[in-house]
């Protein structure tokens, strides 16, 4: 096992009715300043109960933040929040709202251009604390450091991380997400599959409790992703999808051990290209992807093919495939598709756009080994079009 510091410091408030408590979270005469994305807060109930939780503070509302959220966007609330001098953001609604508020938190007090935080990785020095209501489980951005911001102008998908970026409290009530889409909750379940994958599916380490503990949360989503789409009232159902996706990447599966987000970095690219859905970027690409390197990944894809889904028999090149398509037949389940053939802005030169698009950014050398390069990328992406 690796070496490894971890600290957490959300505080998280779980279950039915937890809007009510988040007063008591919020310092008094502290100058809030609510983020919500395209108003679904106000018909799910969340802003209601968001508003009578914070009376008797000051509240300041920005709306509008959109899915991947646009840095002209969040930077009309930043003027907002310098100009009301605000305490606390409290972020409502899913992982792009979180991310938009995590960068609006940043940008305030930073001197110079924010995009600077995205672009030069300029350091964070402080930033606005925020909190968070989650109303869609999918990127574990309320209990985690990280954040992805979009800029349309360069067609750039870009993540940044922070210590000021773990929200001081967030609320998960599986209730408020009963009204979700279906497509919604498809998303949100390969995209947190698609985390757990990316720090488990690299090579053995001897994390022996971090291993299972990723299983878990596999199996989990496996289990309960299908059953709360086709029952999304059902409360026990829902609460265990919100909270598998939570602890997907809230840190604590990754301590210790080997990491690839290659899978992410293509995917973004796509979604700033084409604006594909995040997860379903994900689920166009993982699978290829996991072919091209089943050679670096093998230990590990056959652990996979064992312990997450039953396959135990043939030669071991056959359960590493029979793996990737078991996970393949279980993203297309949820109606997300995993190849890139499903989507018709996708064009015939994309493998090689991208591998350009990620060389141009600096990203040649990818993965837990170094080793999804421009050209395994081309290879990756031409799989998803065959």
């Amino acid at each position: 096992m690796l070496n490894f510091t971890y600290q957490n410091p959300t505080k998280i408030l779980f279950g039915k009715g937890q809007i009510a408590n988040i007063g008591a979270e919020i310092p008094a005469g502290a100058r809030v300043l609510l983020t919500y994305g395209g108003g679904s807060i106000h018909r799910n109930g969340v802003y209601e109960q968001t508003v009578k939780a914070l009376a008797g503070h000051t509240v300041f509302e920005f709306g509008g933040i959109e899915p991947n959220p646009e840095y002209k966007t969040l930077m009309q609330a930043v003027e907002l929040g310098r100009r009301e001098k605000v305490d606390l953001l409290l972020a409502a609604g899913g992982g792009s709202v979180l991310d938009g508020t995590k960068f609006i938190g940043a940008a305030i007090p930073f001197e110079g251009a924010p995009w600077d935080i995205l672009t030069k990785r300029s350091p964070v020095k402080t930033a606005v604390p925020l909190a968070s209501i989650l109303t869609l489980p999918a990127t574990g951005s309320e209990s985690n450091s990280f954040a992805v911001i979009s800029r349309a102008e360069t067609s750039q998908k870009l993540a940044f991380s922070s210590l000021f970026g773990y929200p001081v409290f967030s609320v998960l009530d599986p209730e408020v997400t009963f009204s979700l889409p279906p497509r919604q909750v498809s998303n949100g379940v390969v995209d947190a599959f698609v985390h757990t994958v990316e720090q488990y599916l690299t090579f053995p380490v001897g994390a022996h409790l971090q291993d299972r503990f990723a299983e878990s949360i596999l199996q989990t989503l496996i289990e309960v992703g299908p059953q709360t789409l086709a029952k999304p009232a059902d409360y026990e159902l829902r609460a265990s999808f919100v909270w598998a996706a939570t602890m997907a990447l809230n840190g604590l599966i990754g301590q210790g051990v080997p990491q690839d987000w290659s899978t992410h970095m293509i995917g973004h690219e796509l979604t700033a290209l084409y604006g594909i859905d995040h997860a379903r970027t994900l689920a166009s690409v993982l699978p290829h992807l996991l072919r091209v390197h089943a050679e670096n990944k093998g230990e590990k894809l056959l652990q996979f093919a064992d312990r997450v889904w039953g396959i135990r028999e043939g030669a071991p090149e056959q359960r590493i495939e029979a793996g990737i398509k078991a996970t393949e037949k279980f993203f297309e389940s949820l109606g997300v598709p995993t190849r890139l053939t499903a989507y018709e802005q996708v064009k015939a030169d994309t493998p090689a756009t991208v591998a350009h698009r990620l060389t141009a950014s600096g990203m040649t050398r990818l993965g837990e080994r170094q080793a999804v390069t421009p050209e395994s990328v081309e290879k990756i992406l031409e799989l998803s079009l065959a």
